[in-house]
């Protein structure tokens, strides 16, 4: 097993951990981002195989995991995208190959249509540059006042666990108890509305011709049975990565990676292992 330390930067005021570890070329780096409500570890069953040939990094965003969650922090796409630009250039970190879910995909995104001499390649997991999306059930309740933050006072572990399970039956138990701890977070439920509330679907148009006119080599891998983000925004991905290579699985839920570890490290390993080192 890789050993992973784990390294404290500060942006602007906001402090994050960040999940470090395996080996590779100076300056270049496999950046795992991960999104609602998730941690940098929760990345380490994928981490740990492309940390065999390639230096990786996750951070925890702010409002999740460990990071600040405070209440005067700008929870907002080009907030989080400024924030990922910050670690990654104290990382000195030239050369990008990303990897996102859910909004971990957006949060990259917004950073590399910004800097995409930067961006080596891109993998998203149920997730991407999502156009003509409505929101799901959750999603519109937080977007909510008052609804909002009812449902999250309201929101306890046996509750939180329940909605993980019922709307991932493949994640295995570990898995959801992990979620399920990080969704009561008092910070992060904070940062959840707020991240919700201020996402508004320009933002994700406003993506599209920077990333299009870069078009790195991308890999989209979605789980079919996503109750979040359905299937169909995979397709779509090509609209902004013409050249992206879809992968679906069937049955899957959103978590992709934790529900069939194996069955999406050998199709994201192989794609990134044929890129680390690769001549621009």
């Amino acid at each position: 097993m890789t050993d992973f330390e784990t390294r404290t930067l500060s942006v602007n005021g906001v402090r994050s951990p960040v999940l470090i570890g395996g080996t590779g070329i100076t300056g270049e780096a496999v950046v795992f981002v991960h999104g609602n409500p998730d941690a940098a570890r929760d990345w380490q069953p994928l981490m740990e195989p492309v940390a065999e040939f390639a230096a990786v990094f996750a951070p925890d965003m702010p409002g999740f995991g460990g990071a600040d969650k405070r209440s005067d922090q700008d929870y907002t796409l080009a907030s989080y995208g400024a924030h990922l630009g910050g670690v990654i250039g104290q990382l000195a970190i030239e050369r990008v190959h990303l990897v996102g879910h859910d909004f971990g995909g957006p949060f990259a995104l917004t950073w590399a249509a910004a800097n995409p001499h930067q961006v080596a390649s891109v993998t998203l997991i149920n997730s991407g540059v999502l156009l003509d999306y409505k929101w799901h059930r959750l999603a519109r309740v937080w977007r909510t006042p008052v609804a909002g933050e009812l449902f999250m006072r309201t929101t306890t572990p046996r509750l939180a666990r329940f909605v993980v399970r019922h709307d991932n039956p493949g994640l295995p138990e570990h898995w959801v108890d992990v979620i399920a701890g990080h969704l009561v977070d008092a910070g992060t439920k904070r940062a959840v509305l707020r991240l919700y509330r201020s996402t508004r679907p320009q933002d994700m148009g406003a993506l599209v011709e920077p990333l299009r006119d870069r078009d790195p080599d991308t890999l989209v891998v979605f789980g079919d049975a996503d109750v979040y983000i359905p299937v169909e925004q995979a397709e779509r991905q090509r609209r902004v990565f013409p050249r992206a290579h879809v992968e679906r699985l069937p049955g899957v839920g959103h978590w992709a990676w934790l529900e069939q570890p194996d069955r999406v490290a050998d199709v994201v390993v192989p794609f990134l292992r044929a890129r680390v080192g690769q001549a621009v």
